[in-house]
């Protein structure tokens, strides 16, 4: 969590010094979501991320550097440079990518999950998406086909509270919003997003069930980001002590009271270092030259 937290503190360095071309969406205050769900994974289980996506990749296995790299526009392994933040696709380490579409991932997640029982592999899909997704019929279509066809599959929905700039509350009816699962007769849950191990034991239990032929699990994780929808947004539609009471949940500082004080801070010193050596390995990588161009467009 605290690499993550260092990572877009970094990233948001560099679109402050316009080195980062176009939007760039923070992942800053969910951490828990990323770190609790990748940690209840299997290396062979995939993930399909959404816009805001920077902790996905790195909790499943993403290289820093790499990341950086591609978020820079230069010749990341990732892409060349040309997806950006909301196009890393990372097959090595079963990322089937950030994505720029709203729900664009659980499609993703429900055919590798329909792959997966096809061939009788004991892997298993996971989709984040936000809440702006409880509205889209593309995620009541794939639950349910998910549902009866039974494929290990996990919605997770990271309720931070705003669809861009908008308030859940004044565009999102039918609470609880676990009845979109149950609607299906999935199994579905609301927990603590800012809470790493409830997060863990809930994606534990339910990759379990998954991989023993129990079909999906719906979950919301409330949770909340620390930044805009990007991070040139000013914020103006939130509330100060709405955002206060949320960063006293924070799931670093919970995390590091169990630790200690030390502990904590020795962990945070050697990240920081880690992220900031990765950034400067990130801006001495080459930008995209005119001949990659045509590279991964067409099959060999």
């Amino acid at each position: 969590m605290v690499t993550i937290r260092a990572f877009e503190d970094q990233v948001r360095q560099f679109h402050r010094a316009g080195l980062a071309p176009g939007l760039v969406h923070l992942y800053s205050g969910q951490e828990a979501v990323a770190v609790g769900a990748c940690g209840a994974l299997q290396p062979a289980d995939v993930i399909a991320s959404h816009h805001r996506g920077h902790g996905h990749c790195i909790a499943k296995g993403g290289k820093l550097d790499q990341l950086f790299a591609e978020i820079l526009g230069r010749a990341s392994e990732y892409g060349l440079g040309r997806g950006g933040s909301m196009h890393i696709y990372d097959p090595a380490n079963g990322n089937l990518g950030t994505n720029g579409i709203v729900g664009g991932g659980v499609p993703l997640a429900t055919g590798a999950a329909l792959s997966a029982k096809l061939k009788g592999d004991e892997s298993i899909a996971v989709c984040f998406f936000g809440d702006g997704v409880l509205n889209q019929g593309i995620l009541f279509e794939a639950m349910n086909m998910a549902a009866l066809w039974a494929l290990p599959v996990l919605y997770i929905c990271e309720n931070n509270g705003y669809g861009e700039f908008t308030e859940i509350d004044d565009v999102t009816a039918g609470r609880p919003y676990t009845r979109r699962g149950e609607a299906f007769g999935i199994a579905s849950e609301k927990i603590d997003g800012m809470d790493v191990a409830q997060v863990y034991a809930a994606v534990s239990a339910a990759a379990e069930k998954a991989r023993s032929g129990g079909g999906p699990t719906f979950l919301i994780c409330d949770t909340y980001r620390y930044s805009g929808h990007h991070v040139g947004d000013a914020e103006e539609y939130k509330d100060d002590a709405e955002r206060q009471l949320w960063l006293e949940r924070d799931p670093i500082l919970k995390i590091a009271a169990l630790l200690g004080s030390h502990d904590a801070a020795a962990i945070t010193t050697e990240v920081e270092a880690e992220v900031k050596a990765a950034a400067g390995r990130a801006k001495a990588v080459p930008m995209p030259a005119a001949a990659d161009g045509g590279g991964g467009v067409y099959a060999q």
